[in-house]
């Protein structure tokens, strides 16, 4: 399975862990450490919500930047869960992974592929970080960590030099692939709140 058709089953779980989230765990640490778990659903927001017109190779949508707290707006979760399933539709075309296309609007932009990988991995990787937060489960569909791992073997450097990572966590080879996945990601797959 591509990984195009992966992309709205990745959403829904990645939208099930974000309804799933107390109000009252909003100030909660997590496995990112720049960010609580209010700064995951804020980013998550408002960089998802740039996927579906990064996929169609169009402008972003105007709103509120990147700083906005978005947990204040009223209903969070059913905003993500909106702005989850139109990016991942839209990146179920496969005209979105052709070409070169921008998140920020700015040209050339980066090869398409990565720009999805780079959704689709944000749908896992920050599902877990805010599952394991909240104490929720933190399993992922096999197919999907497969299909996550695969990109960032391919990117995990590129996202070191632009910040979206920290260093790589050595997991050792007999390990799950969900934890390798987070350790290359820079995440312990240890972590507890």
């Amino acid at each position: 399975m591509e990984m195009r058709e992966l992309m709205v089953p990745a959403a829904q779980t990645a939208t099930r862990i974000v309804r799933a989230i107390p109000a009252d765990r909003l100030g909660a640490p997590s496995p990112c450490p720049e960010w609580d778990v209010r700064g995951v659903i804020n980013h998550l927001i408002f960089w998802t919500g740039r996927g579906a017109t990064a996929a169609r190779k169009e402008q972003p949508p105007q709103g509120p930047g990147e700083d906005h707290d978005f947990t204040a707006d009223g209903d969070w979760a059913g905003l993500y869960a909106a702005k989850a399933r139109e990016s991942a539709e839209a990146w179920t075309d496969p005209a979105a992974w052709e070409g070169h296309t921008s998140l920020t609007g700015t040209a050339p932009g980066m090869p398409a592929a990565i720009i999805g990988g780079m959704l689709f991995s944000e749908y896992v990787l920050h599902g877990w970080d805010l599952a394991v937060a909240t104490g929720q489960d933190a399993e992922f569909p096999q197919e999907m960590v497969e299909r996550a791992y695969a990109h960032l073997v391919e990117t995990a450097e590129m996202g070191r030099r632009y910040g979206a990572f920290g260093p790589e966590v050595k997991v050792p080879e007999p390990a799950p692939l969900l934890d390798r996945l987070l350790g290359l990601a820079g995440r312990d797959p240890q972590w507890k709140p």
